[in-house]
């Protein structure tokens, strides 16, 4: 009795609580199947182990304020045109370590959300930090950071960050003040972490966003500089999941585009 109390005073102290609540269950175990204390040792501190990195990635994955979650497993590569060895290849985190960016290029639909995400997670899986945001979501944080006076304790945190999803940009204009926020964080990210951004928009249109050509021309300079540009191309997901749930076929398809004011 006197031993146990002794080892969950001493775990605790320690801050070993998932030692401290298996040690006597493994003890037994290793009686039982007459392993080694080398054995008992390593089965003790691998469960630690385990239960460490399980919940450092749920903190991580808390962190990083994904509005859902999404794996590769799980998006169709078939119903798109896209380079999928492209994206099995930056699933392996490199481009992390030699702070590149990536930017997902497609119209509206086709899962350029979706991949950020599912990469993003797998980056979180690694051990990287990440922050996810809406291009206009960034903005507003970083006006009302600027009117409470933190905006320099949120580009910190920022540029702290591993990894920074910035999805949508382009689907929602921004005022100047705003565009010129944007232009400094990518401006300051630039070669001291990386980024992925989703947009509808080619870089030709992007001045629309910025509303100024030289502002523009600086900015894709650095984002392009270190990037792998993946464009998607093909149908929406969504609308071909709206076909599928009303049973629509491909004679239909014209017509259900037409009352949905879908392009051809």
């Amino acid at each position: 009795m006197k031993t146990n109390l002794l080892l969950d005073d001493y775990f605790k102290r320690l801050k070993l609580p998932t030692m401290a609540g298996i040690y006597e269950k493994l003890a037994r175990e290793a009686q039982e199947k007459n392993l080694s204390y080398q054995d008992y040792l390593l089965a003790l501190a691998e469960q630690e182990v385990i239960v460490r990195e399980e919940n450092a990635l749920k903190r991580r994955i808390k962190r990083a304020k994904f509005p859902y979650l999404k794996t590769l497993d799980s998006f169709d590569f078939s119903c798109c045109r896209i380079d999928k060895q492209k994206v099995i290849q930056l699933a392996g985190g490199n481009y992390i370590d030699l702070k590149e960016n990536i930017i997902f290029l497609g119209e509206p639909g086709l899962g350029k959300t979706h991949l950020a995400i599912a990469l993003a997670a797998l980056a979180c899986k690694k051990g990287y930090s990440v922050m996810f945001f809406t291009a206009a979501g960034l903005i507003n944080e970083m006006n009302e950071a600027q009117e409470k006076f933190s905006l320099l304790s949120l580009e910190k945190k920022l540029l702290r960050a591993h990894l920074v999803i910035i999805d949508e940009l382009g689907y929602v204009p921004f005022s100047k003040k705003g565009a010129e926020l944007l232009f400094e964080f990518f401006s300051s990210k630039y070669e001291r972490g990386s980024l992925i951004i989703t947009t509808n928009l080619d870089f030709a249109s992007w001045t629309e966003i910025f509303q100024d050509e030289r502002l523009t021309g600086a900015l894709l300079d650095r984002i392009t500089h270190h990037c792998h540009i993946i464009h998607i191309k093909g149908e929406s997901y969504r609308f071909r999941q709206t076909l599928a749930t009303y049973g629509l076929d491909q004679k239909d398809e014209q017509q259900a585009k037409e009352k949905q004011n879908v392009p051809s």
